[in-house]
């Protein structure tokens, strides 16, 4: 870092105050905290381990010192929670990645299936390169089935996240389609389901490999989600037999 965007020594002194600061909010809302999940205690950690983070980076850049402290990461809790109490309309929010490993194998797959759309009504369409084949398959099997069959289509999964979000009112029909993620409120969400190798790794560090309850699901215990019997609620139990998850909670 150049020595014209060094912090100033009273930067440094202002974030460790910052730091006491909040440590002392800390203390007083764990001897208040009204029960386990107490969202006080949960606000007053996350201030503490954002102060204490951004004293450790200030006092680096000044003065090349490090703090005995390490700072728990925040990223993949929610935030607070925002949304309505009564949430009576959701959006459900969902990203798989893919990458390409077998391209022939995703080619014949395509193919096989134009060949069988042939003839008919908007039929699947030529599948001679790899961005062709991918719209054929993608247009003709439902996303879970795609990922059920990955590597029958020549795919290697990656990370993959479900976030279910609340909303005040149920969108009108087309409303949203242009932009279908720009809403993403990560404070309205209710649940939120990831998968990622990287929590493979993390086992293996705490020596816990080969343990079965392994998804990581952030649920906000203050949203009530009534679910009826439904094969929906059905899908959202599969989730935790995902390889490379884990299971974190509030």
């Amino acid at each position: 870092m150049s020595d014209a965007a060094q912090p100033t020594a009273a930067e440094v002194r202002a974030a460790a105050e910052a730091v006491k600061t909040a440590l002392d909010r800390h203390l007083a809302a764990v001897e208040r905290r009204s029960g386990e999940d107490d969202p006080a205690v949960y606000e007053a950690f996350n201030e503490l381990a954002a102060a204490a983070e951004e004293y450790d980076e200030l006092l680096y850049d000044r003065y090349d010192e490090v703090t005995p402290f390490e700072i728990p990461g925040t990223d993949d809790a929610l935030p607070p929670y925002q949304g309505p109490d009564e949430a009576n309309a959701l959006s459900v929010l969902l990203r798989r990645d893919y990458t390409v490993v077998e391209p022939q194998r995703l080619l014949a797959q395509a193919q096989r299936v134009a060949d069988l759309e042939a003839g008919g009504t908007g039929g699947a369409g030529s599948a001679d390169t790899v961005h062709s084949a991918l719209g054929v398959l993608f247009g003709e099997f439902e996303p879970d089935e795609i990922s059920s069959r990955h590597k029958e289509f020549g795919l290697e999964e990656g990370d993959s996240t479900l976030w279910v979000t609340a909303v005040d009112t149920p969108a009108e029909p087309g409303e949203w389609l242009d932009a279908p993620f720009d809403q993403a409120d990560p404070h309205r969400v209710v649940c939120r389901f990831d998968v990622s190798v990287v929590f493979d790794d993390e086992l293996d560090d705490d020596g816990l490999e080969g343990l079965d309850t392994d998804v990581d699901i952030d649920i906000d215990p203050d949203v009530p989600v009534p679910l009826d019997d439904t094969d929906d609620a059905d899908d959202v139990d599969d989730v935790g037999d995902a390889p490379g998850a884990r299971q974190a909670g509030r």
